[in-house]
């Protein structure tokens, strides 16, 4: 037993040496190039890891190239990433998407200006690929608000958030079913991991 002492000391010793705050990964920053300007979005995996891990693989496989904001309203949010511009041509159904992961929505995030979160049907555990920047403090949007689910927020718009309010300016109209949509498309070109975990 005594002969195992100056290993686990020199082990004490070894990890005593490590620098501070080694092992801690950056939070994932994607940076999101729109018809309108681009900006950047930075996300929060130990707040909401199956919302960032869903995302992100949406972002590396491409998804959002293409993809356009359908969803307009100035006084409330911005929303995204499940139409693409085929929407003005009549295709009234979103793309087709991976399968729906769990609701996050208790982990603290608040739906407050340039905050991201995921958008959903009134299933509570519905979310896909589309999402939404709030443009306003919506209270109501988190948990447990509106329905007792709330909405999971999983990102911040760090960079670029005059784009964003560029595009709640945009006029509206109606397309087939869908109401606020941009009269004039506004489209993500493309979506990509710029600094952090990938």
């Amino acid at each position: 037993m005594f002969k195992k002492l100056p290993l686990i000391g020199a082990l004490v010793v070894a990890l005593s040496a490590a620098p501070e705050g080694a092992g801690a990964a950056p939070n994932p920053q994607v940076l999101v190039k729109t018809s309108m300007g681009e900006f950047v979005i930075e996300l929060y995996p130990d707040k909401a890891p199956l919302s960032v891990a869903n995302f992100l693989q949406y972002v590396n496989d491409g998804f959002y190239g293409g993809t356009i904001f359908h969803r307009v309203i100035g006084s409330f949010m911005i929303q995204g990433g499940g139409f693409g511009t085929d929407l003005y041509k009549g295709t009234l159904r979103p793309k087709s998407t991976r399968a729906p992961i769990a609701i996050e929505s208790k982990n603290g995030l608040k739906n407050d200006t340039g905050w991201v979160a995921m958008a959903r049907t009134g299933d509570p555990n519905s979310a896909t690929s589309q999402f939404f920047i709030n443009v306003v403090d919506n209270h109501g949007l988190n948990h447990p608000q509106p329905d007792g689910h709330g909405y999971a927020v999983f990102g911040k718009v760090v960079k670029g958030m005059d784009v964003v309010h560029a595009i709640r300016k945009v006029r509206t109209t109606t397309v087939g079913p869908y109401q606020d949509v941009p009269a004039e498309a506004v489209v993500i070109d493309s979506m990509s991991v710029v600094g952090g975990a990938r």
